[in-house]
């Protein structure tokens, strides 16, 4: 596992949105082979986002040929809800670059069958030959996507009945009123997550402090389902300052040591 430590959000961002064109670029997709990329939703990525669309806008990387898959969705809000992940997708990123709408692929919180829907979406990452790149926010228990504590760490695409703290969480998107916010969701699995090639997960804000010390000091634990991480064989997380306030200090100066020597994905776009 790397761990990047960043000064604060917006480093973080410019590292993580970096970090995701240099590897598109790296890949050099062809429509034949496109790169396939897992995309998040949420407050952590919203500056990776507006990153990556700098770099398109400066003609430093293109989403012709990348594929797709989202994370989540939730089930029973329509498509065009202004809450659903599907119009956060568009509206923050997707809108602004220059993929293919049939290279999007996004849950189907509505489909009669949610168990079909669910096996779809596996079916669908697995004729692309799995994802290249996925990335992915944690929350302040330390769960991915809505895989929440108590999660399989082997668990696929799936219906998921959300806590009470994430329905409370995720209240203030929708007018403070948890009577508004979806009981359920479509999530991938940490199987899907960690079936990827490599992952990239952002870590911000002293709300995820523990989550980080969990996913990085503590056990593989499916009560920390960031901590899956520890066995994947290519995996980054990239957090800020504030979110290093309970690791032990000789573990911050470990990463920050091990970085120093690493090549900043900067330089891979000049």
């Amino acid at each position: 596992m790397r761990l990047v430590i960043e000064p604060n959000y917006a480093d973080l961002s410019r590292w993580a949105g970096n970090y995701v064109a240099a590897r598109i670029n790296e890949a050099k997709p062809t429509p034949e082979k496109p790169f396939v990329l897992g995309c998040p939703t949420g407050s952590s990525p919203l500056g990776m986002y507006r990153r990556l669309i700098e770099l398109y806008n400066e003609g430093k990387v293109s989403f012709e040929n990348v594929v797709t898959f989202n994370m989540d969705e939730y089930v029973g809000i329509p498509r065009d809800h202004e809450q659903s992940y599907h119009t956060f997708m568009w509206t923050n990123f997707f809108n602004h670059i220059n993929i293919k709408p049939e290279n999007v692929n996004i849950l189907n919180g509505n489909a009669e069958d949610l168990e079909a829907e669910c096996r779809r979406f596996e079916e669908k990452i697995e004729s692309y030959g799995g994802i290249d790149l996925f990335m992915g926010g944690v929350g302040p228990d330390g769960h991915i996507a809505f895989n929440e504590p108590g999660s399989s760490l082997t668990s696929r695409t799936r219906i998921k009945t959300l806590t009470q703290d994430t329905i409370i969480a995720n209240s203030r998107f929708f007018e403070n009123n948890v009577d508004l916010v979806p009981k359920t969701a479509l999530t991938v699995g940490v199987g899907t997550v960690m079936a990827a090639r490599s992952v990239m997960l952002m870590v911000n804000g002293h709300n995820k402090a523990r989550a980080l010390r969990h996913g990085v000091e503590g056990g593989i634990s499916q009560m920390w389902t960031i901590s899956a991480l520890q066995m994947h064989p290519k995996s980054i997380i990239v957090c800020d300052e504030a979110a290093c306030a309970e690791l032990q200090v000789q573990t911050y100066r470990y990463f920050k040591d091990i970085e120093s020597s690493n090549l900043d994905p900067d330089s891979q776009l000049a």
